[in-house]
Formats: C-alpha cells, sequence, structure tokens
C-alpha cells in the first residue's frame, strides 16, 4: 500500500501479521510467468468459443449479433 492508498485501519498497523506492500510488490518473475499463462489459456479458450477463465461478466463475452 502507499500513502492515501487506500485509507488503511490504524489498528492493521498494529498487527504483527499484516504485511503491507506497494503495488509493485506483486512484480515478481513467477507472477509475471503466471500472468503470461493465464493470458494465454484466455486467448486460446476464447479463440475456441470456450468461457473464459475469471471473467465477472460473461454477458460481455456473448458472440456479436450479425
Amino acid at each position: 500500500m502507499t500513502e492515501g492508498e487506500p485509507k488503511v485501519h490504524p489498528e492493521l498497523l498494529t498487527l504483527p501479521n499484516v504485511v503491507l506492500t506497494p503495488h509493485l510488490g506483486a512484480a515478481t518473475h513467477e507472477t509475471h510467468q503466471q500472468m503470461a499463462r493465464e493470458a494465454f489459456q484466455n486467448l486460446v479458450g476464447a479463440l475456441r468459443g470456450a468461457p473464459l477463465a475469471n471473467c465477472l461478466n460473461p454477458e460481455a463475452q456473448a458472440p456479436a449479433q450479425s
């Protein structure tokens, strides 16, 4: 997390089992590899007409009306 984003409840800062990191904290080599794999799998799946993994609005994936 960074200053002002988002507003953090002060008690969170006192907990020994809480670690706050900037968004860049997820920018590891492994994360980038997994994101590339998922993007490729979604692309191949979409070309085959399969539902997109992790799609939050499947109605947007409906085939276009011709």
